[in-house]
This record gives structure tokens, sequence and C-alpha cells, in this order.
């Protein structure tokens, strides 16, 4: 029979394990619009309108800008993330309703994971095309440029050169 401290030890031990194990489980989490099928299916071209697609699909995620017919937009993400480390896409989804100039349903497109792009700053920083200082006269041309289309600032005093006052 063992002592009652290695009772207590073995007992402790398995209450540790116990308490750790749930902090290793999966955590799926969902984002966005919640996609019905059904629902968007019932979307029909040239009789839907910008009122009914909204009544049927609820208020989009968020509305184009561009163009005539101000397309709808509902995105929808599933994330899956193990413990502490960082979440990954499992599914994705973007559907993109879109209008014509009166307002009509056009098309409704759907996007899926083979839409992603991963984007991996190279060292943590996003390269950038002519903010490298010591590239010479090319360089200083591009700099002076987007200086002045940033409004002027910094320009005068020293030549419009983009350099310190050691001349670095």
């Amino acid at each position: 029979m063992p002592a009652p401290s290695t009772r207590l030890m073995l007992g402790l031990a398995i209450g540790a394990v116990a308490l750790a194990l749930p902090g290793c489980t999966r955590v799926r989490t969902h984002q966005g619009y919640l996609v019905d099928q059904l629902l968007v299916n019932s979307i029909q071209p040239g009789i839907d309108t910008r009122e009914s697609v909204e009544g049927t699909l609820g208020r989009p995620t968020f509305v184009s800008q561009f163009g005539a017919g101000g397309d709808y937009f509902y995105v929808a993400r599933d994330m899956r993330q193990l413990a502490f480390a960082n979440p990954k896409p499992v599914a994705s989804t973007v559907l993109r309703v879109r209008f014509d100039a009166t307002g009509n349903v056009v098309a409704v497109d759907q996007a899926g994971m083979d839409k992603i792009v991963r984007v991996s700053p190279e060292g943590g920083k996003t390269p950038t095309l002519g903010r490298d200082r010591s590239a010479g006269a090319t360089s200083r041309v591009l700099q002076f440029d987007g200086v002045v289309g940033a409004g002027g600032a910094g320009v005068g005093g020293g030549g419009g050169d983009n350099t310190g006052p050691n001349g670095s």
C-alpha cells in the first residue's frame, strides 16, 4: 500500500492533467453571415430587387462602392484554433448579389476557400517600392514624388533632396 504522501502526489498529478486537457481542445468559431443555401437559391435574377434581397437574406455584410449597381456582399468564415496557436480558416463563403442600375438582381455569385490569398510579409514588414533610400537618383525621384503627393510635407530648405541635416 502506497504511503499517504505518494497518494496525495498522484492525486495532484491526475488533477493537474484533468485541468490542463481542456486547454488543448480545438476551438471552432463562425464569423459573419450564416449562409442558408435554400434562401440563397431562392434569389432569382430578373425577378428580385434590392428590397426583396434584403427581406430574404437580411442586410449585407457590406455594399460595393464601385459600379452602377452597388452590389451586396455577404461574408462568412469558419475558423479553427488549437490551444494558443493562431486561428486558421477552415471554410469561407463570399456571396455576391449583383444589381443593375435600376436595382434589379442581375446575378448571384458564390466563392469559397479557392479565392482566399494568404499574405505573408517578409521579416515582419511588407515590401514596398520607392522607399529604399540607398538606391541613388531613381530612388530619390520616387521619394520626392511621394513627398509631393503627400501635400508637400517636408519639402524645402534642403534643396528637396530628402536628406537629413548631416547629409544622410
